[in-house]
Formats: structure tokens, C-alpha cells, sequence
């Protein structure tokens, strides 16, 4: 019998084998089967990710993670961006690094290039130099470093970047990765080998602030993805091409929805009339929820005295990277543009005495905020400086939690469902079990609240992944995760519980037993932003809305101007039934008219000719679908009432 010290691994189905100390998730994958070993790229262990080879010195839960897992991906992208920049530095010798992380769809790499020139032309280059270093099938081996030698690595290298990294790091916790010729400042996880990628490609080159510092150097990033097989880098490519047909900010303006203007400032979006009245079609499906829902409507100001945001705690959070306070002419006095409506409506609960029976309490409302984004950040609707909130606060006792989790999440299945969202995942975010301390209030308070959430999400039957250390530090919450119609993730709605503000505000009630208590507070918002959420309906549905959402439901078209009060005649009607669109009086062919209503994107085109006037009856065209033949306008106001009442009863 071995005297080998053996410790115990325990497999994601509960089965629990027996290795040797110091074996690696390797051994346990070859243990399993060949087949499944070739496949590993890393491995969780204990909730880390790891390096497939790394040593496990004792008792662990092991699971093997393939290019099918999130964290297989990771790594995978994380290897990638090193072989990007061993390419780079072999093509342009003296270049400096800064960071190179795996993101969501492959990775990038921040660049010093120096006085070297550097751009798109440059990409393919790069590409063919990578994947004849992946086919040399490097090992990545970890090597951990004292911070002396690290820095002394990086000073003979001329690196300054690396040097920064490194000065924030603790000795002990240092260590580098090399393949090939290649050594680069990381903690890790990598694939086993290069020969894992088989395909690349370098997406676009952009620049990017040091550590995110718009006062520091300006540094190039170049983005890519990988795969290991060619095939699924076309399929992707192919899936980007159609995502930039559908950018938001394609569509925005090619259906007139909404634009920007220097003038008015970047991050502040200007909403078009189309644009407005789809959004105020959102905004009024919802309110009339929320009524039902037993909400009631709140209005708070634009901007708040400074001393506000100094109670909630928002200054200290966010101050220094927020607008700058707006100064009165009265000394002393300041402002603040809105970055958040749950300070004004704890206001709101503190206007009056409250008591159990009053609770719970539901303030909603449409209210626009006010964040500094850097201008490189900026993108389309989904960042921006000013944006609107479907906000809603819940104050409420810690035994009302639960009920009013479950109708927060019947609201936003509503809203989805309406909306065509099909595939959502509920993230539980909860405390870190092992540093409880950086979360305000007490463990009675939090396991239940944690637990009823749990609860409430099994209860109305979703699908949910539980991510601990992700709670806020003021209350445990549900984040929905949304994938699109191209397969993209996006968060959208979330409920948070909060035990902090209402610290902060001194909120109470008057309990059952006559004495003071703390109300809990829920923030709930479907929608997020107005401005995020439009941006991902537009890429969601390829500005193919929902028929009862569509801004311009149809478009009358008269063949031609001899039959234009008869079209006239037609619109009317459909306007006194709550069917809204245009009327095309231009003096072109009725093909043309056609083509241009579908390139808009019109759900229905009504074509009036001398056949439709002598019988008083339309013709019907479907966007995307074609003819639908002829019929009497009480027969097409039937079947649009008909659609508009499908599409909302899926919620």
C-alpha cells in the first residue's frame, strides 16, 4: 500500500475520488476518460479557475471546464491575448504592454507602441504571425515570483507599465506565465497549450486611457476572438454582420428615432418623434402595470441640494466621478444634477408618519438622472450621460419581503413576455460568506431576506444561478440576464433589497407593538434605463417592433393622386380606431412607395386604387410577408386589434 498522502476531489455530480497530493485537474480529467482530457482547457477548483496542470495540494471540488463553459471560454480568450501580444512583440520589437484580459466574446490588448504607426491595415499581419505561434503548441507554464525579481524583470525590459501593475501587488502573490519565448505579469487561468486555438480573428484597433485615466497616455487596444475550430469563427462572423445591421445606432437613425448633437452635448441623446412616441408607448404600457400593481406615481426634481447625496452616501461613492455640484448665488449653497431618484423618494416616505398597516408603500416613476461617463465610454443609448429610470421604490416590513419579490418578478415577466424576450437566466446575488463584515446589517436580517429571494425566484419557477459575493453591500438582489435574438447576454430589470438608506434617512414606522421600526426598501426597474432598454429592443427584434409598439403601425398608400381622397378617406378611419401611421401623398410609383415603407420598417401598408375606392374596401401588404388581399377597413381594424391583443396577451 502507497504511503503517498492522498487527498480527496469531488466531481459536480457528488462522486468523490481519491488522487495523490499534488495532482492536478488533469490527472483527474485522464482518470475520467482520454476523450475528456483532451478537451480541457482549466478547472474550477474550489469556485476558482485554474490551470489545468496546477497542483491541488488538498480535499477540492473539481469541475473540468471545456470550450462549452463560460470559464473554459475565459481561459481560452485569456491564452489568446497573450499569444496576441507574443505575436506583437515579435513583429514590433521595443513595444510596451499593459493589460490584456479575456472579455465577454474573445479579448483585448492595451499597446505603448512608441513612434511606430500602427492601424487596421496592419491586423492581418498580426493575425498570420498569432496563429503560427499557436501552432507551436507552447505549453503555458505559471512560475511564481518574488516582487524583487519581478521588478527587476520589468526594469531590464523597459516596461513601465508592468512596473505600475507590480507596485500594487503583494509580495507572495506575483506570478508570471511564459510560452515560447513569451513571459508576461498574470495571475492566470491559461488553456494547456497553444495548438487549443485554431482560429483568430483581430476585430478593430481603438484607443484607450491608461487604467481607464483620461489623464494618463492614451494607449492602443486591440480587440479579437478565437476559436478552436475555423468553423465557428465564420458562424460568428457571420453573427457580427448581422448584429451590425441591427446596431441600435443604425436603425436609430434610419428609422428616425432618435440622434445626437455636439452642441447639445455628447451622452445626451435626442429623441426624434418617432423615437418619443415609442418610448411613450413603453412608458404607458408600463404605468398602466404598475397602477394595477397598486404603484403610485411620484414627480421628483432634475437636481438635489448636495447635503442629499451626502446622507444617501451616493457623494462619497460617486462624487468625485460625477457632474460637479452646480454653485447658487447664495454662499455656500449647491446643487446637484439627479444621479439617482431613491434619495428624493426616501424624502417622499419621510413626509408623514407611517404604520404597519400603512406598508407597504410603492413609489414609481419615469425619472431621468445624471452620471459622468468619459467620452470614450460613450456608446449609442446603452452608455450615455443622461437617461431615464423606471424607477420604483417599495418600502416595506421584512415579512412583506418575499410577497413583494414575487410581484416584482411577475412585473418583469410581464414586461419581457410582451416584449418577445424568451430566454432569461434570474442571477441571486448574495454576501460573501467568509467577509460578512462589509455588509451593513445584522445576519437575521440578511439569511432571510437571501433565503425569501431564493425562495420567491423557485417559487415562480425561473431559471437562476446563484453568485455569492455579488450582493450590493446594502441588501442581496436578482439580476436578469437577457440573451437577445443573436444570442447576446444583456442584464435587464433588477430588484435589490436595501437595509442601508433607510439607516441612512432614518426611515421608520410604527410597528404592531407601538414601537419605532426600520421599513425595508426594494429598488425594482424592468426597463433599467429607457435608453438602454430601447437600444436593446431595436437590436432584439431589428427595429421590427411589436405591432402595438410600432410607432407608424401603416402607411396608406394611394396608387395615385386621382385616388388620394379616397386614401384620405381611409386614414381617418383608422385614426378614429387608435391605428396610427402616415399617409404617402408623393407623386411616385406605387412600387416605390412600397419599397420605402418597407425599409422603414412599417408594419402594414394599406394600398388605395380605383379597384379598393369602387368596392370601398383596401388591399393589405405585410411587411416582410406580402399580400394579404383585399378586405373592408372594419376587417382590417379587427385583425390589428387582434394582433396587438396576441402580442400582449404572451404576458
Amino acid at each position: 500500500m502507497s504511503n503517498t498522502e492522498q487527498i480527496k476531489i469531488t466531481l459536480p455530480d457528488g462522486t468523490v475520488k481519491e488522487f495523490s497530493k499534488g495532482s492536478s485537474s488533469m490527472d483527474v480529467a485522464k482518470s475520467i476518460s482520454e476523450g475528456l482530457a483532451r478537451n480541457v482547457l482549466a478547472a474550477k477548483v474550489n469556485g476558482e479557475i485554474w490551470d489545468a496542470d496546477r497542483a491541488i495540494d488538498r480535499d477540492a471540488d473539481v469541475q473540468l471546464l471545456t470550450w462549452n463553459d463560460e470559464g473554459g471560454k475565459y481561459a481560452f480568450w485569456h491564452s489568446s491575448a497573450h499569444l496576441l501580444a507574443e505575436a506583437l512583440e515579435d513583429l514590433y520589437p521595443g513595444i510596451k504592454l499593459g493589460i490584456g484580459p479575456p472579455i465577454e466574446n474573445g479579448f483585448y490588448y492595451d499597446i505603448d507602441f512608441g513612434d511606430i504607426e500602427f492601424g487596421e491595415q496592419d491586423l492581418e499581419k498580426v493575425e498570420k504571425k498569432f496563429l503560427e505561434l499557436a501552432r507551436q503548441k507552447n505549453v503555458f507554464d505559471r512560475k511564481e515570483i518574488s516582487k524583487d525579481n519581478a521588478i527587476k524583470y520589468y526594469q531590464e525590459k523597459g516596461d513601465e507599465y508592468k512596473l505600475e501593475l507590480i507596485d500594487g501587488l503583494e509580495d507572495g502573490s506575483i506570478t508570471f506565465y511564459t510560452q515560447g519565448n513569451f513571459t508576461d505579469l498574470c495571475r492566470g487561468p491559461h488553456i494547456p497549450h497553444t495548438g487549443f486555438v485554431k482560429a483568430v480573428k483581430l476585430l478593430n484597433v481603438a484607443g484607450a486611457y491608461w487604467r481607464g485615466d483620461e489623464n494618463n497616455k492614451q494607449l492602443t487596444r486591440i480587440y479579437g476572438i478565437s476559436f478552436p475550430k475555423q468553423k465557428e469563427l465564420k458562424e460568428y462572423l457571420e453573427r457580427l454582420e448581422e448584429a451590425k445591421k441591427r446596431d441600435h445606432r443604425k436603425l436609430g437613425k434610419e428609422l428616425e428615432l432618435f440622434t445626437f448633437s455636439e452642441k447639445v452635448g455628447l451622452g445626451l441623446p435626442l429623441w426624434l418623434p418617432k423615437g418619443a412616441v415609442l418610448r411613450d408607448r413603453l412608458e404607458s404600457f408600463l404605468k398602466k402595470a404598475q397602477v394595477k400593481a397598486g404603484y403610485d406615481p411620484v414627480v421628483t426634481p432634475h437636481i438635489g441640494h448636495k447635503q442629499l447625496y451626502i446622507t444617501s452616501g451616493h457623494y462619497e461613492k460617486y462624487g468625485e466621478d460625477s457632474f460637479k455640484p452646480i454653485q447658487t448665488p447664495h454662499e455656500g449653497e449647491e446643487f446637484m444634477l439627479k444621479p439617482m431618484n431613491c434619495p428624493h423618494h426616501c424624502e417622499i416616505y419621510k413626509s408623514k408618519p407611517r404604520s404597519y398597516k400603512d406598508l407597504p408603500v410603492r413609489y414609481a416613476e419615469f425619472g431621468t438622472v445624471y452620471r459622468y461617463e468619459q467620452s470614450g465610454e460613450l456608446h449609442g443609448l446603452t452608455r450615455v450621460r443622461g437617461f431615464t429610470q423606471d424607477d420604483a421604490h417599495i418600502f416595506c416590513r421584512p415579512d412583506q419581503v418575499k410577497e413583494e419579490f414575487i410581484k416584482v418578478i411577475d412585473l418583469v415577466l410581464y414586461v419581457f413576455n410582451a416584449l418577445g424576450f424568451e430566454d432569461y437566466t434570474a442571477q441571486v446575488s448574495l454576501r460573501d460568506p467568509e467577509n460578512k463584515a462589509k455588509y451593513i446589517g445584522g445576519d437575521e436580517v440578511w439569511d432571510r431576506a437571501e433565503r425569501e429571494i431564493q425562495e420567491a425566484a423557485d417559487e415562480k419557477g425561473l431559471k437562476t444561478i446563484v453568485e455569492y459575493g455579488e450582493a450590493a453591500f446594502y441588501g442581496p438582489k436578482l439580476d436578469f440576464m437577457v440573451k437577445d435574438a443573436l444570442g447576446r447576454s444583456w442584464q435587464l430589470g433588477t430588484i435589490q433589497v436595501d437595509y442601508n438608506l433607510p439607516e441612512r434617512f432614518e426611515l421608520e414606522y410604527v410597528g404592531s407593538d407601538n414601537n419605532r421600526h426600520r421599513p425595508v426598501m426594494i429598488h425594482r426597474a424592468p426597463f433599467g434605463s429607457m435608453e438602454r432598454f430601447v437600444a436593446v429592443l431595436i437590436e432584439h427584434c431589428g427595429g421590427n417592433f411589436p405591432l402595438w409598439l410600432a410607432p407608424e403601425q401603416i402607411a396608406v398608400l394611394p396608387i395615385s393622386e386621382k385616388f388620394a381622397d379616397y386614401g384620405q378617406e381611409v386614414f381617418r378611419k383608422l385614426q378614429a380606431a387608435d391605428i396610427h401611421g402616415f399617409i404617402d401623398h408623393r407623386d411616385e410609383k406605387i412600387g416605390r412607395k412600397i419599397r420605402d415603407a418597407e425599409v422603414k420598417k412599417i408594419p402594414y401598408m394599406i394600398i388605395a386604387g380605383e379597384k379598393e375606392a369602387q368596392e370601398g374596401k383596401i388591399s393589405v401588404r405585410k411587411h416582410g410577408e406580402g399580400d394579404l388581399g383585399s378586405m373592408t377597413i372594419d376587417e382590417f381594424i379587427e385583425h390589428i386589434n387582434d394582433v396587438k391583443s396576441k402580442e400582449l396577451l404572451k404576458s
